[in-house]
């Protein structure tokens, strides 16, 4: 979106990032909506939504170029599309047990980055040709999604008993808006994911503008992170799961995904450089990624697993919010380079953070131990 934005509609860098952050309102918003309707009518339902009327809003987007529409249409449509997130989060504990949870994320960022590589190559390709067509694919994509899902994996025979359950234990647990120590995991998320997603919106812009690199090649860079994801991640969370609780191996993947823009500032080149930061980050992803979902699914029970999958949700929307503008402008006032100073002192102070909230969270050893 925001290449389309400035090579396409010729709007400047701040503009385009102000229409992903408005992507990331939208997110917060549909993430909370969804996250209700989860405990209250099931995640069936909202996913089927979800896919259904974001596939058609994307094809619709793809009509608006007036920047205010185009403003209106993009919230929309997040609101609409990302409040598929906290649901399926929460389909996906409902079909795993709790000893392949971990394993069960990581399948599911499998499927997702398997996704991203192919989508990440063609989407540089049909850039190349026509922007316009990226709509069409997203939208078809998104709508074929919501018929597989109806046809192969139909209503579970047990949710409707569960949902009643569910609402009667409703009063009994914490609330996740008042769990203290998940708040603070949220926090530091929203760090993080500020720092991440410049990988989607600010770095592209650079690597098109600094290191003159085409959109093929940027979508290449693309593939390769979901490539790597796909061929190692299980293996790497299968390794590791059991040797350390997840905050230990969050902080080193944030730690490594600052690095990654890091490198730029001290090292020049172009695509080797591009590739060798995009390897970094990918790492840091593996590490980080998995094992917060494994976190903040241990903190939530049956009844309101919607409500921690929505606060989630809105960690990395209000994210989207943040990365885009703020780092539009850092970038358009400042320089690139500042940008990723910030970026690894950010990193830095929220690896230290998810440090501090493994202490917090570690098992308080009797007398004599």
């Amino acid at each position: 979106m925001t290449m389309y934005a400035t090579q396409k509609l010729h709007y400047s860098i701040v503009e385009a990032g102000m229409i992903m952050a408005l992507f990331g309102a939208g997110s917060i918003v549909g993430a909370f909506i969804g996250g209700k309707l989860t405990d209250a009518i099931g995640f069936y339902k909202i996913q089927l939504f979800a896919l259904s009327g974001g596939g058609l809003m994307f094809i619709v987007l793809g009509y608006l170029q007036s920047y205010v529409l185009l403003c209106c249409g993009t919230f929309v449509l997040s609101l609409i599309n990302e409040s598929f997130r906290p649901a399926h989060s929460t389909a996906i504990a409902f079909y795993s047990k709790p000893e392949n949870r971990t394993r069960s994320y990581s399948l599911n960022r499998l499927a997702i980055n398997l996704g991203w590589a192919f989508g990440g190559a063609l989407g540089g390709f049909l850039a190349s040709y026509n922007y316009h067509l990226l709509f069409w694919v997203d939208g078809l994509t998104n709508i074929a999604a919501a018929v597989m899902l109806s046809i192969v994996l139909p209503v579970p025979p047990g949710l409707q008993s569960t949902l009643a359950k569910n609402k009667t234990k409703a009063s009994d647990g914490i609330s996740a808006y008042r769990d203290k120590q998940y708040l603070f995991f949220i926090f530091l998320t929203i760090l993080f994911a500020f720092c991440f997603f410049q990988m989607f919106t600010i770095l592209p812009v650079f690597l098109k503008q600094k290191l003159a690199l085409n959109e093929r090649l940027i979508g290449v860079l693309m593939a390769i992170n979901g490539l790597i994801i796909a061929a190692i991640e299980m293996v790497v969370v299968f390794k590791l799961e059991a040797k350390a609780q997840p905050l230990k191996f969050i902080k080193f993947g944030v730690w490594m995904v600052g690095l990654s823009y890091e490198v730029f500032n001290f090292l020049t080149g172009e695509f080797a450089l591009a590739l060798f930061s995009m390897v970094i980050i990918t790492f840091g992803e593996m590490l980080s990624m998995p094992f917060m979902n494994s976190y903040w699914i241990s903190r939530s029970q049956d009844h309101n697993r919607g409500q921690y999958a929505a606060l989630y949700t809105m960690a990395w929307g209000t994210a989207q919010i943040a990365a885009p503008s703020v780092g539009g402008f850092i970038a358009a006032r400042y320089s690139f380079n500042t940008l990723w100073w910030i970026v690894f002192v950010i990193t830095l102070a929220a690896g230290v953070g998810y440090h501090q909230l493994a202490l917090l969270c570690a098992p308080i050893k009797k007398l004599g131990e």
